[in-house]
């Protein structure tokens, strides 16, 4: 077998779970709306349940659901019968996932997930099965065949769930308003946690730390800020302590290649005047921006008067894993 035909068993693959997702698509009605509407209405949390394949799509669908606002987690039938049906709440709602929909470990549970009077939305192969003749509401997760050359083991019907299991999640993200940052909230330790959350006022330097000079300063003094402070830059203020320049190392530089001599010179010569700056309110993720923008390397944090009160460096948000 060449590495043509093995590219086409991809494609061809690739094929079969295409046209199964569109019927997916084209089946949705109003039931899926009525599914939405069971989870918004959940006085409890979702419970996902299958076993084998559609189990470990579960498992994803009941992390997407809490990870986007929706309390969710993933019950194991056959645990189920084994003591973990104390899980399971009152004013919980159900999710079955089943391509036949008579598997045998889920419909010993159907009787006891009835009597707690739980809600039981189906996302099923079979409507008139056990599962779903069962089912408050059944999501229609039929496919016309595997993609799998023997029809056998579980590839298009899988996709399909996994993806109904999505749209449910969307669709409850659309409808209960949820932003990025509540998605941040219950990722504080990743990288997107860290964009949303982090502030500025996290991460600057304050107090003595920040290099400051008067205007009335010579330029002598601003490099001896420079040069201890160790940001490249010193913020200028005015007598009523507002930020009205800085100057950096490439001031510094251009002014030598100006003057023939540059320690007497008054700051106001050499310095850029209305630099960017920040408040310690923004997120850190908008100082990176800026400085990726205009390619500069530290920002001065200031208050609402302009009175400059921190500075952030590039190295801060790089060593805080921003970039």
């Amino acid at each position: 077998m060449d590495n043509k035909d093995i590219i086409n068993f991809g494609i061809n693959t690739f094929q079969i779970e295409i046209e199964a997702m569109k019927k997916a698509m084209n089946s949705l009605s109003e039931s899926f709306a009525q599914a939405v509407n069971i989870i918004l209405g959940c006085k409890g949390r979702v419970v996902v349940i299958g076993m084998g394949k559609s189990g470990i799509i579960g498992k994803k669908i009941a992390a997407t659901l809490a990870s986007t606002g929706t309390p969710a987690f993933f019950m194991h039938p056959a645990e189920g019968m084994h003591g973990d049906l104390g899980m399971l709440v009152k004013g919980d709602v159900v999710i079955g996932i089943s391509n036949s929909g008579e598997t045998d470990e889920m419909k010993v549970l159907l009787p006891l997930i009835k009597r707690l009077g739980s809600k039981l939305i189906s996302i099923v192969g079979k409507a008139d099965s056990t599962l779903g003749r069962e089912s408050d509401c059944i999501l229609d997760a039929s496919v016309g065949k595997e993609a799998c050359p023997l029809n056998l083991a579980p590839t298009a019907s899988t996709t399909v769930a996994l993806a109904i299991g999505d749209a449910l999640a969307v669709a409850l993200v659309e409808c209960r308003g949820f932003k990025a940052e509540d998605f941040a909230m219950f990722h504080p330790s990743g990288s997107l946690g860290k964009r949303l959350l982090t502030t500025v006022g996290d991460l600057m330097h304050t107090c003595d730390a920040v290099p400051v000079v008067n205007e009335n300063d010579t330029v002598e003094n601003a490099v001896k800020e420079i040069n201890e402070k160790k940001f490249g830059c010193t913020a200028v203020v005015d007598n009523n302590n507002k930020l009205t320049g800085i100057i950096t190392d490439g001031d510094l530089r251009r002014a030598i290649s100006k003057y023939s001599s540059v320690h007497q010179l008054k700051v106001p010569e050499i310095m850029t005047r209305s630099p960017k700056m920040i408040v310690k309110y923004e997120l850190a993720a908008k100082a990176l921006h800026i400085m990726e923008e205009y390619k500069i390397s530290s920002l001065f944090i200031i208050d609402k008067e302009q009175h400059p009160e921190g500075i952030i460096h590039f190295q801060d948000l790089l060593k805080f894993g921003l970039v």
